[in-house]
């Protein structure tokens, strides 16, 4: 029988894997689609390996962890000695509030003002917008470490220095999220805006029930690497408090440990429970994680 007098049907059931027509939404064999789930899989495996060893230390007793063993389990079987020591400190509690409190405060204050400045960018009009945004995009590429003495003497000033306003608001300016969020508005069409100021809708009306609700996967993704990049925050905490009872934990747990010496478990213990919020927090909000990340405009774009 040949080919041109079979039916579609009897035609899709012969053909072979690589003449066989491809059915609506399935997507087609590709050895480099495969290739690249090797390599991100080799990349996974090779970033959760240290951290499965951290999580193996942290559970060690100190001997063990100081051996030199490389087992993943110690002579001693695994203990908690080190979070137990580590969570001894009764100023661990004080410090894990304040980094929840001032990571919160950051990011509150910084989507506030990046969604602002990035609306007005993106819908306003007003002399020197091209100029003000180049500068903004420019300062993105400036290492925060240049503005930490410039900070520095700032708070001094204004006598913020040992205060949580200090610790707050030298954190709340982020040009990448303001970049970020025009280009998520520019995306947005303008025709909803018009429509709602022909009904009598103010600017801020617009800006709060029309672009903040359309704008949810971003923001959640902005408020996520806000509050991760807040919480993990050592260096600037570190210069502009010392007083130990408004230390962040990062700040404070190496203080207890740097007074101890180097207890190679509890600095794996360390670095798991400050790490632990974070994980949780991704596990939470992973779905707008992802969608923020990958949704780059308006309607896919």
């Amino acid at each position: 029988m040949s080919t041109a007098t079979l039916t579609p049907t009897e035609a899709l059931v012969t053909a072979t894997p690589r003449t066989r027509p491809r059915l609506p939404g399935q997507k087609p064999f590709a050895p480099l689609r495969i290739a690249a789930f090797a390599v991100l899989l080799l990349l996974a495996i090779s970033w959760l390996l240290p951290f499965l060893w951290a999580v193996a230390t942290a559970f060690k007793t100190e001997s063990d962890a100081a051996s030199g063993d490389p087992s993943w389990i110690g002579a001693s079987g695994p203990t908690v000695e080190a979070f137990t020591a580590i969570l001894s400190q009764g100023n661990v509690y004080i410090w894990a509030f304040n980094s929840l409190w001032t990571a919160a405060a950051v990011t509150l204050i910084t989507l506030a003002i990046s969604a602002l400045a990035a609306y007005a960018f993106s819908r306003l009009d007003f002399t020197g917008r091209k100029w003000l945004f180049a500068a903004i995009i420019a300062s993105i590429v400036v290492p925060p470490q240049v503005l930490i003495i410039p900070l520095f003497y700032q708070m001094l000033a204004f006598n913020m220095v040992d205060t949580y306003w200090g610790l707050i608001l030298p954190q709340v300016v982020a040009p990448a999220m303001v970049f970020i969020l025009k280009r998520f508005f520019d995306a947005i069409p303008i025709e909803l805006e018009e429509a709602a100021r022909v009904d009598g809708a103010s600017r801020f009306r617009i800006f709060w029930s029309i672009v903040l609700p359309l704008s949810r996967p971003i923001l959640a993704s902005v408020a996520i690497f806000v509050f991760i990049a807040a919480w993990n925050n050592f260096l600037w905490p570190f210069l502009v408090i010392n007083d130990t009872t408004l230390m962040t934990l990062p700040v404070g747990l190496q203080t207890v440990i740097s007074a101890y010496g180097v207890q190679y478990a509890q600095v794996m213990a360390q670095a798991v429970l400050a790490a632990l919020p974070l994980i949780i927090v991704f596990l939470i909000f992973q779905k707008q994680i992802v969608k923020g990340v990958a949704t780059s405009g308006f309607g896919g774009q």
